[in-house]
């Protein structure tokens, strides 16, 4: 049997070869479309336009007319508030829609999405929630004069500008809400390049804000690969942000772009995010399904902030390895849209290529595979599996431990005592996430304390919308969630006004 998405290609309708500029929807000037296959199937799913660098011009001069104008930028905190709220509903209302969209985007499957938070439409809706409720308390200071005398002293804060945020693939959903929705809730302008594997839930999404009452130019969609879009767009000179998700080379590109005027940049680049499985965990078996379903299900270990790394006590190793061995043989792949899978393949064949030669390095380098490995064949060859796979006795200088494989790799890595285990831990290039497993709660605060990275779960790890998530060393620049999002979003501004006819 040969598996096929297109039934539910034909039945969703999708909005292909256009952009989003102005309000409008507008084929891009030089004609060029990208073909997307989709991941599971190899099929043609579908064309959207390429923008060029004359889109890309247009579509950030409709941003700062908009942003100039003071249409949104200065508008009452209430109006801005009721659109963001408008299009949070707008999500939920639409949510088995836009679920579907993104099966036929990245191959997400409606088990996945409709399950569990941190990938569903509720999470993005509860993101546009969580930032409208600060667009009227984003306030600044008031301070008594330093130096004496009869003035104030305040301090201001307002929208940053034109804000180009660039998305990955993985999670449209609460990547498009993490970077849109604390823009727009400053009063930002926005210019937003989805990836090309996860073009069309995003352009639903943008169709679902018109309809919540945005303002033309205020969010403007250009489509296409990072080369030509992207570039262009990281070197607009009218850019005053640039948000982005993806891979630290990409990151670096930007950071040497944003030079020449000094962009303000927000960057999340990964990790390879451990989990320390302590003796006394609560259940070791628990610990090790939540690990390895992590690193497996859903998204198939195509995760930023994924524990790909597990850092067992040798005295519970093996039974860690006997729960992960049984959480890798019950995941299940094939149609997105069938209720019985659980997980998804590698985004595409380049991904896949890849994933399939750090296996082979894990291999050569001494690690004792324990499960998987293989690229899935039979009806499931068309599309780009890999089998879940487990490595166990992985010294932590080895290759598939300390670069970020993006697919359905585990490696088990062995710790003797507490001291090890932080030193194994924070032995990385990145510091995005990691978990703690333990029944002491003073060994889990204290171990979750000396680790260094951005989000800790203790005995397990969630995404929460007013928690700030991204990551210390190369994991990133920058807080996406919470307080620190929308400020991220905002120039402080000091002003002093004298109260009486004298010169301060």
């Amino acid at each position: 049997m040969t598996l096929t998405v297109r039934p539910h290609r034909e039945s969703l309708g999708l909005k292909t070869g256009q952009l989003y500029l102005d309000g409008q929807w507008t084929p891009a000037r030089e004609g060029a479309n990208w073909t997307h296959r989709h991941p599971a199937t190899g099929e043609e799913i579908g064309e959207f336009a390429v923008a060029g660098a004359a889109d890309v011009d247009d579509a950030v001069a409709a941003a700062r007319r908009a942003f100039d104008s003071g249409t949104w930028s200065n508008s009452r905190a209430s109006t801005r508030i009721a659109v963001l709220r408008r299009f949070a509903d707008l999500l939920r209302a639409h949510d088995e829609e836009l679920r579907s969209l993104q099966a036929l985007d990245n191959s997400v499957p409606l088990s996945f999405s409709g399950s569990i938070y941190a990938t569903s439409v509720g999470a993005a809706a509860d993101v546009f929630d969580h930032h409208a409720g600060w667009v009227d308390k984003l306030g600044g200071q008031t301070l008594p004069p330093y130096q004496g005398g009869d003035h104030l002293a305040m301090t201001f804060r307002e929208p940053i500008g034109v804000v180009a945020a660039i998305l990955p693939w993985n999670a449209p959903f609460l990547l498009f809400a993490q970077k849109v929705a604390p823009a727009l809730a400053a009063g930002c302008t926005v210019v937003l390049k989805p990836s090309e594997y996860a073009t069309f839930t995003v352009l639903r999404m943008v169709e679902l804000f018109a309809e919540a009452g945005l303002p033309a130019g205020v969010l403007n969609v250009v489509t296409g690969p990072g080369d030509p879009v992207g570039e262009a767009l990281i070197t607009h000179r009218d850019v005053d942000k640039v948000s982005f998700t993806g891979s630290r080379a990409v990151g670096r590109r930007i950071v040497e772009a944003s030079a020449g005027t000094l962009k303000r940049v927000s960057l999340e680049l990964g990790g390879k995010s451990p989990a320390l499985v302590f003796a006394d965990a609560p259940d070791v078996g628990v610990a090790a399904a939540t690990v390895v379903g992590a690193v497996t299900m859903g998204l198939s270990g195509q995760a930023c902030v994924a524990n790909t790394r597990a850092l067992v006590q040798r005295d519970v190793y093996d039974d860690f390895l006997t729960a992960a061995q049984g959480m890798a043989a019950a995941v299940t792949y094939g149609d997105p849209f069938d209720p019985s899978v659980i997980s998804c393949p590698l985004i595409n064949e380049r991904q896949l290529a890849r994933v399939l030669g750090y296996i082979e390095r894990g291999k050569e380098e001494g690690a004792r595979l324990v499960t998987g490995g293989e690229r899935l064949e039979g009806e499931l060859a068309a599309g780009n599996f890999v089998a879940p796979t487990i490595f166990a006795d992985v010294p932590n200088t080895a290759t598939i431990a300390r670069e970020e494989i993006f697919g359905p790799v585990l490696a088990v890595v062995p710790f003797d005592d507490e001291e090890e285990a932080v030193a194994l831990a924070n032995d990385t290039e990145y510091g995005l996430g990691a978990a703690v497993f333990s029944a002491d709660a003073q060994r889990a605060f204290r171990v979750s304390r000396r680790l260094r990275a951005g989000t800790i779960g203790i005995n397990g790890f969630q995404i929460e919308p007013h928690l700030p998530f991204g990551g210390f060393k190369q994991s990133g620049l920058g807080r996406e969630g919470g307080l620190s999002s929308i400020e991220a979003y905002t120039e402080l501004k000091s002003v002093l006004m004298p109260l009486t006819g004298e010169l301060m």
